[in-house]
């Protein structure tokens, strides 16, 4: 059987895979926190409250776009958990039947998977702000910025709990 002969080529690496995997879910959630904490948060907070100032404008079209370069680091490290976590899933002899593994497979599928995808657009793809500017589009860069501000404001609070839900499953495995 195929699973089989996946789980003799991967068994041995199992610690390797791991240690990838744990890796990457750390820069993954710590590369965006303390970017948009301590520097979009209070830029975009000072932009609210003064919308028409152009200093503050010109500072938060800084802070995204060096933002969109920093986050650059999650986008690499959220496909290295995806390859990796299956690959330990095989290696490691794992079942669904198991329901911490399963709830958190359930979050990630259900939660991390699509705001990525999303974000991954927003911050490169068709919402790339630095894009925008260059091709001279200020109307399209300032609403790429505002949909940006608008997706952080809906996905930080459950990104927040359940990526800290997702590593508190795979240390405690509570159930």
């Amino acid at each position: 059987m195929m699973l089989d002969l996946l789980r003799q080529l991967l068994g041995p690496w199992y610690l390797q895979i791991k240690f990838v995997h744990v890796l990457a879910m750390a820069v993954w959630i710590a590369s965006t926190l303390v970017g948009y904490t301590y520097y979009l948060v209070p830029v975009f907070k000072a932009w609210r409250r003064n919308p028409q100032d152009q200093e503050i404008i010109a500072l938060r079209n800084w802070a995204m776009e060096r933002f969109d370069q920093g986050i650059i680091y999650e986008h690499i490290a959220f496909p290295l958990i995806i390859i990796t976590g299956p690959m330990m899933y095989i290696a490691g002899g794992w079942s669904t039947a198991t329901n911490w593994l399963l709830l958190k497979i359930i979050i990630v599928c259900l939660v991390a998977i699509p705001v990525e995808i999303v974000d991954y657009h927003i911050s490169h793809f068709g919402g790339a702000k630095q894009r925008l500017r260059a091709a001279g589009d200020a109307e399209g860069y300032d609403r790429a910025v505002q949909r940006h501000w608008m997706f952080f404001l809906v996905t930080s609070p459950p990104i927040m709990v359940f990526s800290l839900l997702i590593v508190f499953l795979a240390v405690t495995k509570p159930f």
